[in-house]
């Protein structure tokens, strides 16, 4: 253990496409304090979710493990069956890890990983809300004891709390702070007029507009068109402006303290979003089959700890939420992790201006995500995608090649020029999963697969015509 640990502020909001933002190259979008985490930290360019929806992206930043080995596959109803899905609480944690490791511990704003009103293993601290998205008026929050029905701002009131946490923390110990926000989660309402109006007006060209493509099966939620599109496009710049506000406002009293520059801060999200990207919108099960298409799996990833960071680096390697798990511990001066189900390993030294290299020759980086009975692996030049069976059928195996055809417009599965590079990947994939994969926890197993939702993508009824996907 260092004798001097950093204290770890993590956010992980929900669905904050990477797109999203001035560090990304969205100049319309006023996020200052997201440019000041990369302008003084680093900017990971392939940073990359698990899995392309909430829960079960969630709950591998906290386990470590992919979604076969913690057991969650899809986004976790809690106001209905979360009797029937046991979540992650039966699994150590990071925050558990960290709270042995000497530091003192909180989580604000929310959680999804099983029933927020049960405080899970290593957490001092506990003020959650029930997942809904963020709005004005009345919300529940727990503290761990009881349930508080307040009225406010869900993001504000978030941030009230955790600033509550640095004021009130022991000084003779590093904190650990998780603070998770829900201003870009659909549907896109309760933001500040003042913001909306100001992107209705003057719009959000980052956006593009396409089209859905054939080969990717049907959505449920197709691009806007109109007022709608402005409208919803405002709404959801203006909730990536409010967490900007409230992300400036816990640095703020970080700098305060006089703690800012030793602690490590991470801003990411769960997964990504499409906002007219690929003709649709939201995220991986947004389409059937569920997809995995990039703006669905990449997400920001901006960190700063002035100590072990360069500052205003830019890094393009593939790095999942295991591997911030793994991260962290490290930086936290804690033993890596020794289950065989963790994947994750430390990008700490590459941040700090380290080469991931093999002997002389850079090694190939892969990016993997898994979706309860599909699977991809992806490489700087092409994607796989594996499809296994489900209620609905046994949709088509993908393979697109990136350097062609970036936007994933043909599968070329079929094509005998691609048949090497498919094989290795598939190598790859097999060997990766079956290291990572609980057999009681097997996404593919759909029969045995918990409740989550009631609206899974793999138990979908087929559209008419939609028999060409099949095999």
């Amino acid at each position: 253990m260092r004798d001097q640990q950093p204290n770890i502020l993590v956010l992980i909001t929900d669905d904050h496409g990477q797109w999203a933002s001035s560090p990304y190259g969205a100049t319309e979008l006023h996020t200052p304090s997201m440019q000041f985490l990369a302008d003084e930290g680093a900017k990971l360019t392939r940073a990359y979710t698990p899995c392309p929806v909430c829960s079960p992206a969630r709950a591998c930043f906290w386990t470590g493990r992919y979604p076969s080995g913690h057991g969650i596959h899809d986004w976790i109803n809690e106001r209905s069956i979360m009797d029937k899905h046991p979540g992650i609480g039966h699994l150590p944690n990071l925050a558990d890890r960290l709270q042995r490791g000497s530091y003192q511990t909180g989580a604000f704003g929310k959680w999804h990983c099983h029933y927020p009103w049960i405080k899970p293993n290593g957490f001092d601290s506990w003020f959650v809300s029930d997942g809904t998205n963020a709005r004005y008026g009345a919300q529940p929050f727990c503290d761990g004891k009881q349930v508080h029905d307040l009225q406010g701002h869900q993001p504000g009131i978030t941030t009230d709390a955790a600033i509550d946490f640095l004021k009130n923390r022991p000084e003779n110990k590093p904190f650990f702070m998780y603070v998770g926000y829900t201003d870009t989660h659909s549907p896109f309402s309760g933001k500040p007029r003042r913001l909306e109006n100001w992107y209705r007006k003057n719009g959000v060209p980052s956006a593009p507009v396409e089209d859905f493509p054939d080969c990717h099966g049907w959505t449920k939620w197709p691009d806007k068109t109109g007022d709608e599109r402005r409208d919803e496009l405002a709404a959801y710049a203006a909730g990536v402006c409010v967490i900007d506000e409230h992300l400036g406002r816990l640095l703020d009293e970080l700098d305060s303290q006089q703690i800012l520059d030793n602690t490590l801060i991470v801003y990411t999200s769960d997964h990504g979003h499409n906002n007219g990207h690929h003709g649709m919108w939201l995220k991986g099960n947004s389409t059937t089959p569920q997809n995995f298409f990039d703006e669905s799996i990449i997400v920001p990833c901006l960190m700063r700890w002035p100590q072990r960071i360069m500052a205003s680096e830019s890094h393009d390697f593939f790095a999942s939420h295991c591997d911030l798990h793994e991260t962290l511990l490290e930086a936290a001066g804690l033993e890596e992790s020794d289950d065989p189900h963790q994947p994750g390993s430390s990008f700490l030294d590459l941040l700090g201006g380290m080469q991931r290299v093999y002997g002389s020759v850079p090694v190939e980086d892969y990016a993997y995500c898994e979706y309860a009975n599909a699977r991809m692996i992806r490489s700087p030049r092409a994607k796989l995608i594996r499809r296994y069976p489900g209620p609905n059928g046994h949709f088509k195996d993908e393979f697109y090649d990136l350097e062609k055809d970036l936007r994933e417009t043909k599968n070329v599965i079929d094509d005998v020029t691609y048949q090497d590079t498919i094989n290795e990947m598939d190598a790859e994939l097999t060997r990766f999963f079956e290291a990572v994969t609980v057999p009681e926890t097997d996404g593919r197993n759909f029969e045995t697969i918990h409740p989550h939702n009631g609206d899974e993508p793999w138990r979908r009824e087929l559209k008419p015509g939609s028999q060409a996907l099949l095999r």
